[in-house]
């Protein structure tokens, strides 16, 4: 999934009205003479925190933390702190794992069962302020053997559950005399992996060093610096100007590096797609009907086409086209006619500016994106437009996730999401009702008892074939009774100077840039020779 290429003509290069006065957030230039020890890296936004008892790095690529397994380019899973993949017993209700031996915490301390034990046991706390706990539901019991064995008992066997070892294992020693939710763990944490955290300037920057002891080989690339930079356009031009060795841009921006010999630009597919919640106590997204006509008034290929510059694809639900647990004969193109027809029978009437309205109220809401992503904007744009076509009024509103975040119980958000892996892991929190307004969790409040048992099915059963009965069903309900209207799935690019050796993409989950991209393997860069 590397590639040197963009798909789709280059834009402009001048990025008019760009911010360039920033100081360089690795100390220095990032020039094609630069030290290949060193690298900075453009994201666009910040973990909230780096406990992976609170939810960092649950889905792995932590750069301070290893889990009891991790994933190679291709998603396989490998050992890394266990010694390898778990013996599984009792009809998959029991997963044995054995540790490595020697691995220590970056203050010098051992690993031991006992630590792994202490973060299972903490993320499940109801005490523990984690919104993804419910991905370990299945878990009955984590018990240490002796310092080298963990015993992990299940309720009921779970199909992806040794993919949700890949939890980073914090040290007990440190954490377990603190408050998981308030202590200085959150920013200051030690663990076990290639990088240890030297610096967190919030909302600027991270800074991070080689681990010298770090079970795996010490990395070449000594310094890592993650610049925190929310606007597209910005990271664009400190790449350009050499303030950055790499960064994560939009198909758009990363076009316009494509003539440039000293950067390489990678491409990644990926499960992430782009959504707008459609709530249900918004009297008028809550409306079956304004839900279903939305869904068949956009024009998903032309999104891909012009916003994404055929760098993606169009999202007919929550799992990509090529996937293997997609549901076939769900694609379906535009179709305004249909959506009005739906409107109509709903009662929905035209009015004289073309706006619909039913019972004295109007077919209009608002719709947030988080302000500095040119992407949502765009897509938001482009999904007002062909609501109103349909006579729906669409009001796109920019704002900081601060804003947004008390007003997703009424108002819709141009969102992200998707997850790799089992099918389970990103479907359950996006659509179960029992996760309706936890976090982030379930943004659109969707209740759907068909849904919730087939979440249920997919989770609890072995048997592949009701798994996928179970995915189907889902997946033609959404397209009945929509939640989100989904839009696109996006491919992930990225632009790097051209000064490493084993750089390489995997598929990516949404959350990306920050853990995933090129430098998911950075601990194993060698420097061009």
């Amino acid at each position: 999934m590397t590639t040197r290429r963009i798909r789709g003509a280059a834009l402009a290069a001048a990025l008019a009205g760009a911010v360039t006065a920033c100081s360089a957030p690795g100390g220095g230039a990032a020039d094609a003479g630069a030290a290949a020890d060193s690298v900075v890296i453009g994201v666009a936004s910040e973990p909230d925190t780096l406990s992976p008892l609170l939810g960092y790095g649950k889905d792995g690529n932590s750069k301070i933390f290893d889990g009891l397994l991790a994933r190679d380019a291709d998603l396989k899973l490998k050992p890394a702190l266990a010694k390898a993949l778990p013996e599984v017993g009792d009809g998959g209700r029991r997963y044995t794992f054995t540790l490595r031996d020697n691995v220590k915490f970056s203050d010098g301390e051992p690993l031991t069962a006992d630590d792994v034990v202490y973060t299972y046991d903490t993320v499940l706390d109801d005490k523990t302020n984690n919104t993804a706990k419910s991905e370990l539901d299945a878990i009955k019991d984590v018990e240490a053997k002796d310092d080298h064995q963990v015993v992990f008992t299940l309720k009921y066997p779970y199909a992806g559950f040794a993919a949700r070892t890949v939890l980073p294992i914090v040290p007990e020693h440190i954490a377990g005399k603190q408050d998981p939710n308030t202590g200085s763990f959150n920013t200051k944490p030690v663990g076990t992996g290639p990088y240890v955290l030297t610096g967190w300037s919030k909302g600027e920057k991270l800074t991070f060093k080689a681990n010298p002891d770090y079970w795996g080989g010490e990395p070449k690339v000594k310094k890592l610096t993650m610049a925190i930079i929310a606007d597209d356009d910005v990271r664009a031009t400190r790449l350009r100007s050499g303030d950055l060795d790499g960064a994560v841009l939009p198909p758009n921006l990363a076009a316009t590096f494509k003539n440039d010999d000293s950067r390489k630009t990678y491409e990644a597919t990926s499960y992430d797609f782009r959504a707008v919640t459609l709530p249900t106590e918004n009297e008028v997204t809550g409306d079956t009907a304004i839900r279903r006509a939305l869904d068949l008034a956009v024009d998903r290929e032309a999104m891909v086409e012009q916003i994404l510059d055929g760098a993606g694809r169009p999202a007919y639900g929550p799992l990509p086209l090529d996937d293997p647990w997609y549901a076939k004969g769900i694609d379906r193109p535009q179709n305004l006619g249909q959506a009005k027809k739906t409107l109509d029978e709903a009662g929905w009437k035209t009015g004289k500016d073309g706006i619909r309205a039913k019972d004295g109220r109007r077919a209009a809401f608002t719709l947030y994106y988080p302000a500095g992503d040119k992407v949502r904007q765009d897509h938001a744009l482009a999904y007002a437009s062909d609501a109103k076509k349909a006579g729906i009024d669409v009001q796109v509103e920019s704002a900081g996730w601060e804003v947004i975040e008390p007003r997703m119980k009424h108002d819709a958000v141009l969102a992200g999401f998707g997850s790799t892996g089992d099918p389970d892991f990103g479907l359950y929190t996006l659509l179960h009702s029992s996760l309706a307004g936890d976090g982030f969790n379930n943004m659109a409040r969707y209740d759907n008892p068909a849904v919730d048992r087939a979440l249920d099915t997919g989770r609890r059963s072995q048997d592949p074939k009701d798994r996928k009965a179970a995915y189907d069903t889902l997946q033609r309900e959404l397209v009945k009774n929509p939640g989100y209207t989904f839009l696109t799935h996006i491919d992930h690019m990225y632009v790097l100077a051209d000064r490493w050796d084993g750089l390489t993409t995997q598929v990516e989950p949404h959350e990306h840039g920050f853990a995933s991209g090129p430098w998911w393997n950075v601990e194993d860069w060698q420097p061009k020779k």
